[in-house]
């Protein structure tokens, strides 16, 4: 069977620093192809390479056995290859029938009409997704919906699919997968990056892994297990560390209620919601989307406002607190790290030094009008090293890194405002297993150091391992809390779920 891609010995340096080396690559017809790797192993950039967003330095892309270069993203569609980025690409001002439709549009144009087809192909999916919302106003999850949905309407021979299941819930992965089945029979080729290792295991016909740039494996799904896999991937078995269920015996004591919640709410979203947060201690929260956990964060940071009239209390320390600009929280010692790296975590086109010196403004901590470069660089190298931030410099723009190391700058430029509550949404969201574990290393540092940590997240094996208490939402409240040693997935879904 002839390829319908094949990359040979391609190679992409940036600044003389290479990302891929020599990498060859085929994806046949009607195949699922799972790239696997840890973040700055060379995924999106082969990727990248293929649909046209930038050119190898060596190397060439054959498509349909015939020598190619794609110029630019428009030049890939036209001949098939559609790309589904890891950070969304949609006009946030636009609506998202307005968005799917970007680009083949008509001389005229009937508003009701377009939404009406949106509403339809949407449906047709099993995507919820309202056609005239505006996309700045959607959540993460349901802006990778559209991107998802966008690439499907295109009927193009090849999909290239970044991380789509990372914001989805376990229904949506569940329909998001039975898309790919779809597709498959249609004779459209996937290629799946993921370090989700059990999804790769489930869908891909082939899996090929990646490590610093360069390809160390590549066969037939049956020929990988979870392990074979993650040895391939960072050198090094981690499924003796990696999501272990948390032993009760291990969990720390409860220390000083630092935060209460009472009767919080704000619309429809967050209702009455009433729970505690104490020093020393990491406090897992759980839900589905829609569930309000999210935005019951944003509102104890000061990101959103609670309800004016009977929004509920929060109390820091025995004292009535409402915030009503993040920097107030912060200098109270109250931080909030994204789940949105790309829109709310960083400023893509500074560096990382400067990024980390703006969180420390926010805080309060400058020293005067002048910035000094010095104490820049020192405070970058500081926190690079701390969390093993990938980068050439300290002075590379974040916009370079990968996904994972742009997670880590987020991370970062929190921590330098030198929190005593801190709130991690979706800490490990698009991140390598190597870096999970590295991540949740330091998250329980936090939390031994005596600070008040919340760790939100959709991945119930995470919740799991890291949480001392876990506390479910669903429908704009805390419905339930489990001890580590009663909780199970199952207990947990259901209380999500009912």
């Amino acid at each position: 069977m002839q390829n319908l891609i094949e990359m040979r010995e391609v190679t992409k340096e940036y600044r003389s620093v290479p990302a891929v080396t020599r990498v060859s690559f085929t994806l046949q017809p009607g195949e699922v192809h799972a790239l696997l790797g840890e973040n700055g192993a060379g995924k999106s950039t082969l990727t990248k390479m293929m649909c046209g967003v930038t050119q190898p330095t060596s190397g060439e892309m054959l498509f349909d056995g015939k020598p190619v270069t794609f110029n630019t993203p428009s030049e890939a569609l036209d001949s098939g290859v559609a790309m589904v980025f890891q950070e969304t690409s949609l006009v946030p001002s636009m609506t998202v029938a307005q968005n799917l439709y970007l680009g083949d549009e008509k001389l005229f144009n009937r508003i009701r009409g377009l939404n009406i087809a949106a509403q339809t192909f949407l449906q047709s999916l099993n995507f919820n997704v309202n056609p005239t919302a505006i996309v700045s106003g959607l959540g993460a999850a349901h802006k990778q919906m559209v991107e998802i949905a966008r690439a499907v309407r295109k009927n193009v021979r090849v999909i290239i699919f970044d991380e789509p299941t990372a914001s989805l819930t376990p229904e949506e992965k569940h329909h998001f997968f039975a898309l790919i089945a779809r597709l498959k029979q249609r004779g459209v080729s996937i290629i799946f990056i993921s370090h989700a290792i059990e999804e790769a295991l489930a869908i891909a016909d082939r899996i090929t892994i990646l490590r610093d740039g360069e390809l160390v494996a590549s066969d037939v799904t049956s020929a990988f297990d979870r392990d074979k896999i993650i040895r391939a991937m960072v050198g090094r078995s981690l499924s003796n560390a990696l999501y272990r269920k948390h032993s009760g015996s291990g969990a720390r004591e409860v220390g000083d209620k630092v935060l209460s919640v009472q009767n919080l709410s704000m619309g429809n979203i967050v209702r009455n919601t009433s729970f505690s947060i104490y020093s020393g201690q990491i406090t897992g929260m759980f839900g589905l989307i829609g569930s309000g956990r999210t935005e019951t964060a944003k509102i104890i940071a000061g990101v959103v406002k609670r309800n004016f009239f009977n929004g509920g209390e929060i109390h820091l320390r025995d004292k009535a607190v409402r915030y009503r600009v993040p920097r107030q929280a912060v200098r109270d010692g109250i931080v909030y790290v994204t789940e949105d790296r790309k829109i709310e975590g960083f400023f893509e086109t500074m560096t990382i030094a400067e990024n980390l010196h703006m969180g420390s403004l926010a805080a309060g901590q400058s020293k005067g009008a002048v910035v000094s470069m010095t104490e820049m660089k020192t405070l970058a190298d500081e926190w690079t090293k701390t969390l093993n931030i990938r980068a050439i410099n300290s002075n590379a723009r974040v916009i370079e890194l990968s996904g994972g190391n742009q997670q880590k700058v987020v991370i970062s430029k929190s921590l330098v405002q030198k929190p005593k509550i801190i709130i991690f949404d979706e800490p490990t969201r698009g991140v390598d297993v190597g870096a999970i574990a590295e991540i949740h290393q330091f998250i329980n540092k936090l939390a031994d150091e005596g600070l008040a940590v919340v760790v939100i997240s959709s991945y119930l094996p995470e919740i799991l391992n890291i949480s001392d208490r876990i506390l479910v939402c669903r429908s704009g409240r805390v419905v339930e809390e489990f001890a580590p040693e009663e909780a199970t997935e199952d207990k947990i879904m259901y209380a999500a779920v009912h």
